[in-house]
């Protein structure tokens, strides 16, 4: 089951290192997402959001975000 936390983490936590350090999970693309699933997610609460959003993206659920990132400005 998900974690209604993780979707806010999404909007609000940056990429910690990496090419995309710096960029909301958010917005990190699906190409970076994609990579590091056939690598393996980081362990941790960080490969949980990575995870969630490559899922997110794959399924085109982004709308479910739209809201959560209008909070936050």
């Amino acid at each position: 089951m998900l974690d209604p936390s993780l979707l806010l983490d999404l909007v609000k936590m940056q990429m910690p290192y990496g090419k995309y350090k710096g960029y909301l999970i958010c917005n990190i693309p699906e190409s970076y997402l994609l990579w590091y699933k056939d690598k393996g997610f980081p362990k941790g609460k960080l490969g949980d959001l990575m995870a969630t959003m490559f899922e997110i993206r794959v399924n085109g659920l982004e709308y479910l975000l739209t809201p959560l990132k209008n909070q936050q400005q």
